[in-house]
């Protein structure tokens, strides 16, 4: 099995992204980057009556995790039934296991409240919402470091980015390659925006979940979907999808 390409090519461009990902770490868990952090979240607060606030959170759906997951596991169904092959679900399926492992343990081992907790419960003190590592208070309130927004985006509209091509292909039509490109970049964009200016996450947990979800990406597009041994019992449905003419 061969991996499938990647732009930019090469894993240094993977080990920069995990590079940075722990430097940022590191960073936060020292004390650093805490007044860009809040000097954001107080403009932010700052700038957003109730018009912009209603309209931020509306775009911030794109991001939500189990939505998309529905979305890109039934696409994959659809595209496996109009195709005849199981690899299709492939793809969701590896999607829903890399963000499980990953994002989830993190929030909770960084243990990092969101902006809006000197606001809402727990009521911290405004100081006390920037460090890591604040273990004593409960899980549901210290979640917020990497954004599982912004990572979901990344990796879920990836997955539907792969799927999109090959359904498209049974109906007899071409994906144009700036549509992929859209459904790739902008509701991510959008997310990381909407989820920092609302207050959810400091803007260090949004670059922190850029940099996971693109990691995460890439990893899924590597992988050799068409190529991937099923068991015989699966004979029948083991047709490709990516390469498929």
């Amino acid at each position: 099995m061969r991996l499938r390409p990647v732009r930019p090519a090469g894993w240094w461009f993977d080990g920069l992204l995990l590079a940075a990902l722990v430097g940022l770490t590191a960073a936060l868990a020292t004390g650093h980057l805490f007044g860009v952090d809040r000097a954001v979240a107080d403009w932010a607060a700052d700038h957003r009556p109730t018009a912009a606030r209603w309209i931020a959170m509306i775009l911030n759906y794109l991001g939500q995790g189990t939505p998309l997951t529905l979305l890109a596991a039934g696409l994959g169904v659809l595209v496996a039934v109009r195709l005849r092959s199981v690899r299709p679900v492939l793809p969701p399926v590896a999607g829903f296991v890399l963000t499980y492992l990953t994002i989830g343990p993190l929030k909770v081992w960084t243990a990092r409240p969101a902006p809006s907790a000197s606001v809402r419960e727990p009521f911290l003190p405004p100081d006390q919402t920037l460090p890591l590592f604040q273990h004593e208070l409960p899980v549901a309130f210290a979640q917020s470091y990497p954004s599982g927004h912004v990572a979901n985006a990344i990796v879920w509209y990836g997955v539907l980015a792969l799927l999109l091509a090959p359904l498209l292909r049974t109906f007899g039509r071409a994906v144009p390659p700036r549509l992929i490109s859209v459904v790739r970049v902008i509701p991510p964009v959008i997310v990381l925006c909407t989820t920092t200016y609302l207050g959810w996450h400091w803007l260090t947990d949004s670059v922190a979940g850029l940099l996971l979800g693109l990691l995460l990406d890439r990893l899924l597009h590597r992988a050799p979907w068409d190529d991937v041994p099923l068991p015989a019992a699966l004979r029948r449905w083991d047709r490709p999808f990516i390469s498929a003419p």
